[in-house]
């Protein structure tokens, strides 16, 4: 019988796609296998987009049934291994009251001491290593080597949109434009680069060549409004009006995308679409760790860290060194 993994990563998009070289290393290494992701609701749109992964299993469901529940249900996955890239000890414990045979996680959760039998010494805060290959690293008891960052890179292109777009969208495009989306917003997942920049880099595209898109969550939108009524002639906003399998979508329908480090970003290089992140040279907030990771993927980020803006990090001064000259400058070099 083909062996059977679960992956276990319950957090956010950016999060989820940069787990997805798991599922790649799995596939390599056990080519019949089945791979089912276990995630949250929010994610599982990113989810079916990744053909890698072949079910999805809803941890939102699973987490209020009642614990036997819990377990028959993940003892009917009848699962070769569980491998916990976001510890959730609920998760943990019924994984090995369900028996699942092999049960990695990392040794720096002291819950995975009593429900893991394959511990990984794994610490992300101060490590050298991209997220992804911090990852892969939880491959290690599986007899999985790591991989390069050059080769992640290559590989990363893990998403294929699903989504039909309303035709009220499709008709929004400007025919012989390149196409950009700028997510000016994280949802407070990252460090942003700010309105004004946002304002100053619309200014430096012509619209006679580009066609620039905003895109955001509802309350995003309501945080933004005066930016967008500023820019209500130069821009189409989007915010709000996109559910994430259509935003998925119509990231693939546009050339690139502008973001913080936060999921679109993510999305998009994931697709295959530039995909210009904007990063402070923080730890652990730096490209180093966080960077987008696909052949189109690229970032701009401040050289020298600025450690006073631990201490305000609204007032980020290392994120406005990368000017708006300085992207317009990469989008250009897109055309």
């Amino acid at each position: 019988m083909a062996e059977h993994f679960l992956i276990s990563r319950t957090d956010a998009i950016g999060d989820v796609i940069l787990s997805l070289p798991i599922a790649f290393a799995l596939k390599e290494n056990y080519p019949d296998a089945k791979i089912t992701w276990i995630g949250k609701t929010y994610t599982e749109e990113i989810l079916k987009a990744a053909s890698i992964v072949d079910a999805f299993f809803n941890y939102d469901n699973w987490l209020n049934q009642n614990e036997v529940t819990r377990i028959d249900q993940l003892k009917k996955l009848n699962a070769t291994a569980i491998i916990h890239v976001f510890p959730r000890k609920e998760l943990a414990t019924a994984a090995k009251k369900a028996e699942i045979k092999i049960r990695i996680g990392t040794s720096h959760r002291v819950f995975h001491w009593l429900t893991c039998n394959k511990l990984v010494n794994l610490g992300r805060k101060n490590s050298v290593l991209h997220e992804s290959q911090l990852n892969l690293r939880l491959l290690e008891p599986l007899g999985i080597k790591n991989k390069s960052l050059e080769l992640l890179i290559q590989q990363g292109v893990y998403l294929k949109s699903q989504a039909i777009l309303p035709f009220t969208i499709v008709n929004l495009f400007q025919p012989n434009k390149v196409k950009i989306i700028l997510h000016p917003r994280s949802q407070g997942s990252a460090r942003e680069w700010g309105l004004n920049n946002y304002s100053a880099l619309i200014k430096l595209l012509p619209s006679d060549k580009f066609q620039i898109f905003i895109t955001g969550t509802t309350i995003e939108h309501e945080a933004i409004r005066d930016f967008l009524t500023t820019h209500a002639n130069q821009v189409t906003d989007l915010t709000g009006q996109l559910t994430l399998a259509e935003l998925i979508t119509f990231i693939d329908h546009c050339d690139g995308l502008i973001a913080a480090s936060t999921g679109p970003l993510h999305i998009a290089a994931a697709l295959g679409k530039h995909a210009l992140g904007i990063f402070p040279p923080i730890r652990p907030m730096h490209p180093g760790r966080w960077a987008p990771l696909a052949p189109n993927a690229s970032y701009l980020c401040a050289i020298d860290p600025c450690e006073k803006c631990r201490k305000l990090p609204s007032g980020c001064s290392c994120m406005g060194l990368v000017t708006p000259y300085m992207v317009s400058m990469q989008i250009k070099s897109w055309v």
